[in-house]
């Protein structure tokens, strides 16, 4: 694995930061570069060096959170979903910002379909549309029922303030999708 120097970590890790706190106080097509290098503190050739503008640098954000939850969900395919969710839901925690603001902002539709993209791949090889309670369904449908339920789940969590812990939602969703997937 290529090491990354810490100034450039120190830099790239402050202007995600910065873009992040931007958006959760005004909508991405307003924020300029020069919004982003002043938040950061940081020069706009900075962003230039590592980003080709801030729809680039929105778009590696996604594609690493995106990243980091499909290798949670590698880490713990042999578990139930409600343990599997809780791995889930404690990283959605660790990353509020990012995601109460990617979910909640007009400015990242992207995000919202990336997301539910990943949800369809990862139930994809769980579903079981030949026998059982969902014999006869189509699988398309089962999925994107599901993911789109998962996807509004974890929305209805942090537009609200996170009233639940990420053990009940992750034990009450799991349970749900436990129900469904047997």
């Amino acid at each position: 694995m290529l090491k990354v120097d810490r100034r450039i970590a120190k830099s790239q890790t402050a202007i995600k930061n910065a873009v992040i706190e931007l958006m959760s106080e005004k909508s991405f097509d307003d924020i300029t570069i020069q919004d982003i290098a002043d938040r950061a503190n940081v020069n706009r050739g900075t962003i230039y060096l590592h980003y080709t503008d801030k729809y680039d640098l929105l778009d590696k954000m996604i594609e690493e959170h995106i990243e980091n939850l499909r290798d949670l969900c590698q880490s713990a395919a042999d578990m139930t979903f409600q343990e599997g969710n809780y791995v889930w839901y404690e990283y959605f925690e660790s990353h509020y910002l990012f995601f109460s603001t990617m979910l909640a902002s007009k400015g990242a539709p992207y995000f919202r379909s990336r997301f539910l993209e990943l949800i369809v791949e990862e139930f994809k090889p769980e579903v079981d549309i030949e026998g059982g309670k969902n014999k006869g369904l189509n699988e398309e449908v089962f999925l994107q029922f599901f993911g789109s339920a998962v996807v509004g789940a974890v929305e209805w969590w942090f537009k609200n303030g996170m009233p639940l812990s990420a053990r009940v939602m992750a034990e009450q969703t799991g349970a749900l999708l436990d129900r469904n997937f047997e």
